[in-house]
C-alpha cells in the first residue's frame, strides 16, 4: 500500500464512490440495503474527512500557501457533508426525505473529488514531490488509526463545530 497522500485519499475516493454508485444502483424499495449503503458512506466519509481535515489540509495550507483559498473552500465542503452525514444517521431509510438528503450528499461530494482529483492534487503533487507526499501519507495513516467512525463520537463533533467557527 502507497503512503503518497494523494494516492491514499484517491484509493478512499474510489470506495466512496463506488459505495455512492450501489446505494443509486439499490432501487427505491430496498430499504435496507440503502441504510447499509448510508452506514458504510457515512463511516467511510467520516474517516477520510477527518484525515484530510487534521492532517492534508493543514499541510497543504502550511507549505503551499497560493493553495489556502482552495483548502478554506474543502473545510467548507466538508462541512456541508459533515450536517448532512448528521442529519442522515439520524434517520431511518424508510423516511420520506432519506433518499432525496443522501442524493444530495451524494452530488455535493462527487463535485468535491471531482475539484479535489483534477484541480487540486496536481497542484499539491508538482508543489510537494514525492517525499513530502510520503510523509503526509505516514501522518495520514496514523491519524487513520484514531480517526472517529461516526459523526456522533466526540472528536468527529468537534472537527463540524470547528468547521461552523472557523
Amino acid at each position: 500500500m502507497s503512503t503518497d497522500a494523494i494516492v491514499m485519499l484517491k484509493d478512499d475516493h474510489k470506495l466512496i464512490l463506488r459505495t455512492f454508485k450501489d446505494f443509486e444502483a439499490a432501487g427505491d424499495d430496498a430499504y435496507v440495503a440503502k441504510g447499509k449503503l448510508v452506514d458504510r458512506m457515512v463511516e467511510l466519509l467520516t474517516v477520510h474527512t477527518y484525515i484530510e481535515n487534521e492532517v492534508m489540509y493543514p499541510r497543504v495550507r502550511e507549505l503551499v500557501p497560493e493553495l489556502e483559498d482552495d483548502v478554506l473552500e474543502s473545510y467548507e465542503e466538508h462541512h456541508v457533508a459533515d450536517v448532512l452525514v448528521m442529519e442522515l444517521v439520524a434517520m431511518k431509510p424508510t423516511d420520506e426525505r432519506f433518499t432525496a438528503k443522501t442524493t444530495v450528499l451524494i452530488e455535493n461530494v462527487r463535485h468535491h473529488i471531482e475539484e479535489e482529483e483534477d484541480e487540486w492534487f496536481p497542484q499539491v503533487r508538482e508543489a510537494l514531490g514525492r517525499k513530502v507526499l510520503q510523509e503526509i501519507g505516514a501522518e495520514m495513516a496514523a491519524a487513520r488509526t484514531k480517526a472517529p467512525r461516526s459523526p456522533a463520537r466526540p472528536s468527529a463533533l468537534k472537527k463540524t463545530i470547528d468547521a461552523v467557527i472557523r
